[in-house]
């Protein structure tokens, strides 16, 4: 004899006042709970269950409150779980793995710049993390953060290794950073293996880093120096500061450059006294 079902109605769940389970059919439950005095008047608190045995043990999983889930709601979520079960799959587990969403590897690269860019020693250097995984890692800032594999990463840093290592090797260590925590933060599963990851990984794949890759600049045409300094004197930072300086330690009496470099300064004076002192040594 087949088993009843659909056995509540809908005037049934809003009126049914005495506590416990009352079965629906299948495994669904409405179960009202003992009374409350609230107000000074009576209420009893209606939830949906659904009922299984899972390896042995019976199971129960809620499905919500009679308030927000109508019975025929409550019957196609039993219905559903009752899907999951004859196909092996235990519906309470199911309903805790539910699907995280991958963004990808530009979205969480620069969400991940946002939240640790506190941590930097200045704004210039917030900003060459920013600008190396937008510029230079472009090919791989639209693939989903844990679709990132060797091959991608070789393919962002070949084109830069042989004239920028310095640069390859900072954008390699960030792109490292950016998909470890993307597997900190669950959105790449185990088991996984950083493929930026350069020890017993990439050092087998590219060459060695050069000590000095751009070798020593040559010097400058001595006849160009006034016009270089007269530039120098243009500008206002500490790096143009810093390239005049040595002008004024190739003086004869080199223990009064610093006088000397001021006086100039505030005269607005060029190159060609300096210059033909130097002449004269």
């Amino acid at each position: 004899m087949a088993r009843a079902v659909k056995k509540l109605s809908a005037r049934t769940v809003t009126t049914l006042t005495k506590p416990g389970r009352h079965g629906d059919g299948d495994g669904l439950y409405l179960v009202v709970d003992p009374a409350s005095t609230k107000n000074d008047g009576a209420t009893a608190a209606r939830r949906w269950l659904f009922m299984f045995r899972w390896q042995g043990k019976l199971k129960e999983m809620g499905l919500g409150g009679v308030s927000a889930v109508s019975l025929a709601e409550a019957r196609e979520k039993a219905a559903n779980a009752r899907k999951l079960l004859d196909a092996g799959t235990n519906p309470i587990e199911a309903r805790r793995a539910v699907p995280v969403a991958i963004p990808t590897f530009g979205e969480f690269a620069d969400d991940l710049v946002k939240e640790i860019g506190g941590g930097f020693r200045n704004a210039k250097h917030l900003w060459q993390w920013s600008h190396t995984l937008k510029t230079y890692a472009a090919p791989i800032r639209a693939l989903p953060v844990n679709a990132v594999t060797t091959e991608h990463v070789l393919d962002v840093l070949k084109p830069l290794w042989s004239t920028k290592q310095e640069t390859a090797s900072r954008l390699r260590g960030r792109i490292e950073r950016v998909l470890d925590a993307a597997k900190a933060k669950g959105r790449i599963a185990s088991p996984w293996e950083n493929p930026a990851r350069w020890r017993g990984h990439l050092d087998k794949l590219l060459p060695r880093r050069k000590k000095l890759q751009r070798g020593h600049h040559p010097a400058m045409a001595y006849p160009d120096v006034p016009a270089f300094i007269a530039e120098l004197r243009q500008r206002e930072a500490v790096s143009a500061l810093a390239l005049e300086f040595p002008h004024y330690l190739r003086q004869p009496d080199w223990r009064g450059h610093r006088s000397q470099m001021a006086r100039d300064r505030s005269q607005g004076e060029g190159l060609d006294d300096s210059a033909r002192a130097h002449e004269g040594r």
